[in-house]
């Protein structure tokens, strides 16, 4: 392969590199993407003490090198953030955790701030999902999301006789949309 047939490769691999750390972060990648990260990281190694005669080519490859860079900067701290306990995925799943161990101690229905919060993180998740995805964000309010959710949420329930629905945000054919997932317990 040619300079510009390895760095056009490059352009795609962090593309997707970009997607899969995104969906990582919003929990649909149950693992972090190193493996990926490794492919990129040694294609770019390939030429780094290479001179590349072409000045498009170069600029291309240094832009890339730089957007790699920045990007494994911010998931890095990302990375420390959820290590820590402090990033807001994982606090709404600490949030759950704890509502459904007082739940089961006192066997009382869930309170309407859990669910307001629940609507936030869903409304939140969804709004990130449109962003990595390149879509636009103004026409989307958290009381749309809200509607919609409180819409579906007792045709589900009724639909397949669980005593709750947890909704998430999934990205598939490149659109998020709203997935239902009943609990049953």
């Amino acid at each position: 392969m040619g300079v510009a047939e390895d760095i056009a490769k490059l352009e795609l691999d962090l593309r997707e590199l970009v997607i899969k750390y995104e969906q990582y972060f919003f929990g649909i990648e149950k693992r972090e993407p190193l493996r990926l990260l490794d492919t990129v990281e040694r294609a770019v190694r390939r030429y780094q003490n290479v001179s590349i005669p072409n000045t498009s080519q170069r600029f291309k490859y240094d832009s890339l090198v730089a957007t790699l860079s920045v990007h494994k900067q911010k998931w890095t701290r990302t990375n420390r953030l959820i290590e820590e306990g402090k990033f807001q995925r994982d606090r709404f799943r600490m949030s759950l955790h704890q509502a459904e161990k007082t739940e089961k101690g006192t066997k009382t229905k869930t309170p309407p701030a859990s669910q307001d919060s629940q609507i936030e993180s869903v409304f939140q998740q969804y709004v990130n999902a449109r962003l990595a995805c390149n879509l636009p964000v103004e026409n989307v309010t958290k009381e749309k999301v809200a509607e919609a959710i409180n819409r579906q949420k007792p045709v589900l329930m009724q639909k397949y006789g669980c005593r709750d629905v947890d909704f998430v945000v999934v990205i598939e054919g490149g659109k998020p949309t709203l997935k239902a997932r009943p609990k049953t317990t």
